[in-house]
């Protein structure tokens, strides 16, 4: 597989084999994914709220519940990619879980290159799913392709790193995401960017959109996390 193919991502994995979290974590690292482990239902949800990763990996068979009600309970939650992971020839499991939610699954044992292979299939079906060329919220638009955002009518002046951080928020919507995921997602474009910068762009970009952070129609914040796009994004 060409590594200049492949999507670099932020995962999740809720299995309690280490061994196993152990071979995917190196072996994703190779292409430059980033896998935080969890063994256990609890402990994954809890990985899940304060990492925010772009898709979680979860098992059926867990020590303190099955993963086919941890992937009810996320489903309930958030709007993140799941593959599953089940035993093989469990059909009944992987009929179930799709039906629960899941976008994918993946019978045990199995090869690294293709959880690669899913990984990168499950994430691109969701994001040309939910991140359309245009994003509206209650007279808010942002246009990828020209860059251009209108609130009410009337073009809004951003800079780069405005326009990127609101798009990463609407293209979130309803997600928390911290600090540091922000950090995350733009630091691409500025390699400076750190906990108070973030602060102070959400700030700024407040101002542009006339957003209240007392009554906010867009934008936020969510205390000791990071920020929310709380508009309600237009299908």
């Amino acid at each position: 597989m060409n590594l200049a193919n492949v999507t670099q991502n932020h995962i999740l994995m809720v299995d309690d084999d280490v061994d196993l979290n152990a071979l995917v974590t190196e072996y994703l690292a190779r292409f430059g994914h980033r896998l935080v482990t969890a063994t256990t239902a609890a402990r994954g949800m809890a990985e899940l709220r304060r990492e925010q990763p772009d898709l979680v990996i979860l098992d059926i068979m867990l020590p303190d519940t099955d993963g086919l009600t941890l992937c009810r309970e996320i489903r309930s939650e958030y709007d993140v990619p799941i593959i599953m992971l089940t035993a093989r020839g469990e059909v009944a499991d992987r009929v179930l879980g799709l039906e629960l939610g899941a976008d994918d699954y993946l019978s045990k044992p199995f090869e690294p290159r293709e959880l690669v292979a899913r990984i990168q299939s499950v994430i691109r079906r969701s994001t040309n799913r939910k991140n359309p060329e245009v994003l509206a919220s209650d007279g808010l638009s942002l246009a990828k392709e020209t860059r251009r955002v209108k609130l009410d009518g009337n073009d809004i002046e951003l800079t780069t790193m405005e326009f990127e951080l609101l798009m990463v928020l609407m293209e979130s919507h309803g997600r928390v995401l911290s600090r540091n995921r922000l950090i995350e997602r733009l630091r691409g474009i500025d390699a400076d960017v750190y906990d108070r910068s973030i602060d102070m762009l959400v700030s700024r970009l407040r101002d542009k959109l006339g957003d209240d952070s007392h009554a906010p129609r867009f934008i936020k914040t969510v205390r000791l996390t990071g920020y929310q796009f709380v508009g309600q994004i237009n299908t």
